[in-house]
């Protein structure tokens, strides 16, 4: 249980990585992701990676630079502007829905414009996913240039659109339904320089 705690990534440019387990018991026809993070970076970084055999980017929700994210499907993406420079805390939610392609995105508890991506497409089941690094390869396959530098927290995946009250919820770290992942009752390994800590501020 990982309530009020944060991984420290404590390095800049870094190898170090968290590997999370998670059983899937069939491919992913809707998900939705959420993540809190903390950091100064200017350069890109990923943040969730979630990759198999047949695809590196099968879910990659990546920082190309500030004011920008990126959320791929299926190693095809689509690109959500933000406001920068609040050096705070950011948290984001992204929702993916096979039957529509309908992407979604939440930046600290508000929706974004949805966008359209990889329509009718299936997320493979056998994953690798982590943490702080950007995998191009199963499992490896890393860019130190591409690496998190600074501090994780709140990490979830459902294998659901969540509702809007429920990406509201995530936010203010409320109650929420069981998630493949959850933050509450996390599976991980830690690979290298990272570091487990009480959160210092909301």
């Amino acid at each position: 249980d990982l309530y009020r705690k944060v991984f420290v990534f404590r390095k800049d440019p870094s190898d170090a990585y968290v590997v999370l387990r998670a059983t899937l018991e069939q491919p992913l026809q809707n998900f939705t992701v959420c993540l809190r993070s903390y950091t100064d970076l200017t350069r890109p970084y990923s943040l969730f990676s979630y990759a198999t055999k047949a695809q590196d980017n099968e879910i990659l929700l990546f920082k190309p630079k500030p004011g920008e994210y990126r959320l791929y499907v299926g190693g095809k993406f689509v690109t959500f502007r933000v406001p920068e420079g609040h050096r705070d805390w950011e948290h984001v939610c992204a929702s993916w829905e096979s039957t529509t392609g309908i992407a979604g995105f939440w930046f600290n508890g508000k929706p974004w414009p949805r966008k359209g991506l990889q329509k009718g497409y299936t997320v493979g089941a056998e994953a690798a996913i982590l943490l702080g690094q950007e995998q191009d390869a199963f499992g490896g396959g890393f860019d130190v240039y591409n690496s998190f530098s600074g501090e994780l927290a709140d990490v979830y995946l459902w294998d659901t659109e969540l509702s809007p009250d429920k990406m509201r919820a995530a936010y203010q770290s409320l109650r929420l339904p069981p998630a493949i992942l959850a933050w509450k009752s996390l599976s991980y390994e830690v690979k290298g320089d990272v570091v487990v800590k009480p959160r210092l501020r909301e």
